[in-house]
């Protein structure tokens, strides 16, 4: 069976997105698309993502959080446990009819850590994305050869799950040059750093940490070269990438 939960919202934000419709309902299940976690409640679905600031904690009943109980915009509690999510774009409650349907999720491209990650499929999907992509990372030119390596990670109709610090980390270990078009690269360079992201991120999760050869380390020194590394924003959304220009072509 699941677990039935109580809920509050101590911030208008989880109000709004209507967590008072999951109260008394039974937890039946939790799926991870990528970066949107989807927690189904029969025909309700309470979808989150964290973008680049949110969290989920899960703390014992009665423990002291590690944030204000002000910021906290959702509050599930079962048994012993309380889940909190604190911040992020997205939280809303859906039906789970409306939930297939919708744009934002059917528009997501496999996901970088499910279980049946399909490499060989995972390249054209990477080259091409979909025919409109809804990613708010995706280039506006999102089908086009000309879309470097480091926007093609982030866009998530693409390849589902890769964030900013994988994306740098991955093309380093691949020692791909990130801002190299899709165009240049070979299928055998694009199966590379996809495999190489997926067990980095499938090592993170079994550890809580991520590498940090590069990331956030601009003008230090290349641990495998020593070349100082290189920092730079990419994509429409400017996210900043980090690479060795030494190593990585």
């Amino acid at each position: 069976g699941g677990t039935e939960v109580g809920t509050a919202a101590p911030n208008p934000r989880g109000r709004v997105a209507g967590l008072a419709r999951l109260s008394g309902r039974t937890l039946e299940g939790v799926e991870a698309r990528g970066k949107n976690l989807l927690l189904g409640f029969g025909d309700l679905v309470l979808h989150s993502h964290l973008g680049m600031n949110g969290s989920w904690h899960v703390y014992r009943r009665g423990a002291a959080w590690r944030k204000s109980p002000a910021a906290a915009w959702a509050v599930l509690r079962g048994g012993e446990w309380e889940a909190v999510q604190f911040g992020g774009p997205t939280l809303r409650v859906l039906t789970a009819a409306a939930a297939k349907r919708d744009r934002q999720l059917a528009g997501l491209g496999p996901d970088i850590l499910a279980p049946d990650f399909d490499l060989a499929a995972a390249v054209p999907s990477l080259r091409e994305g979909r025919v409109r992509t809804l990613s708010r990372y995706a280039s506006k030119n999102a089908n086009s050869a000309g879309v470097t390596l480091g926007e093609a990670l982030l866009d998530q109709g693409r390849i589902a799950g890769i964030g900013n610090i994988f994306k740098s980390e991955a093309c380093f270990a691949a020692r791909l040059d990130p801002r190299r078009r899709l165009g240049e690269l070979t299928d055998a360079e694009l199966k590379s750093v996809l495999r190489t992201a997926r067990h980095q991120m499938q090592a993170a999760v079994a550890d809580g940490r991520h590498p940090g050869a590069v990331y956030r380390r601009a003008g230090r020194p290349c641990p495998a070269c020593g070349t100082p590394i290189a920092a730079r924003g990419q994509g429409d959304a400017n996210r900043t990438t980090y690479w060795c220009p030494g190593c990585q072509r």
